[in-house]
């Protein structure tokens, strides 16, 4: 079994639309990214990668290179989940954290799971995803940003 860890954050910025866990949500704001600036997969790819000892997101997708320009994360997604299993590897678990005063997460979040593991081919079982609030503490609590924390493992295939 090997362990991955991956944290991403994005500021909160009007004109955009706000996706995370590849679910589009109602708010008056979205994340500022390259992409579509989904913090909650970028931190499962960063996760994933660091499993697989491959580096992180901006190694494989630079914000630098034109393609990326609002592209969307979970095709990004596919593209590191091909890559694991040309490793051999599959997604033992995914545990997720995601830090934002506002919006309310809670509605959204069984659809975030669904769009997750189908593109990880895995069970909704081994994909976890909770939402906190820091109690207006910091960036996420002043509500300029939003961020998230993954911790993934992943097994050799078995044949």
């Amino acid at each position: 079994m090997r362990i991955g860890i991956g944290y991403d954050v994005h500021k909160l910025v009007e004109d955009r639309k706000l996706i995370i866990g590849g679910v589009e949500i109602k708010y008056n704001r979205g994340l500022l990214g390259h992409s579509d600036a989904d913090v909650l997969i970028h931190a499962i790819m960063d996760s994933i990668l660091g499993a697989l000892a491959l580096g992180d997101i901006g190694k494989h997708f630079p914000d630098t290179d034109k393609m990326y320009k609002d592209i969307s994360s979970i095709s990004l997604l596919k593209t590191i989940y091909q890559l694991m299993r040309e490793k051999g590897y599959k997604i033992n678990n995914i545990d997720c954290v995601i830090i934002a005063q506002r919006p309310k997460l809670a509605p959204h979040i069984e659809d975030m799971r669904l769009t997750i593991c189908k593109v990880l081919n895995t069970s909704k079982d081994n994909i976890n995803i909770k939402a906190t609030t820091t109690e207006k503490l910091g960036f996420e609590g002043r509500e300029e940003g939003i961020a998230a924390q993954v911790v993934c493992t992943i097994d050799k295939e078995r044949k």
